[in-house]
């Protein structure tokens, strides 16, 4: 077998428009990438929340799908 790594693939240049819509998309995933870790973290040095201060699952579910009923249509 050979020691030498398998080459790169050839890549495809993006458009300025795909290009900064893949932008915006890794900004969005990092920002609540980012979001997430700092709650880890604020668990991690102070504990679980006791469950009287948290919200019922059912609660904010509901409150989701109110939110997504309420959003103008849009085309996926």
């Amino acid at each position: 077998m050979s020691q030498q790594p398998a080459p790169a693939p050839a890549r495809q240049p993006l458009d300025e428009h795909a290009a900064a819509s893949a932008r915006a998309y890794a900004a969005a995933e990092r920002a609540k990438t980012d979001i997430l870790a700092s709650v880890l973290e604020d668990i991690a040095a102070n504990g679980y929340p006791s469950p009287e201060s948290g919200v019922p699952w059912e609660t904010a579910r509901d409150a989701h799908l109110a939110r997504l009923a309420d959003e103008q249509p849009r085309v996926a």
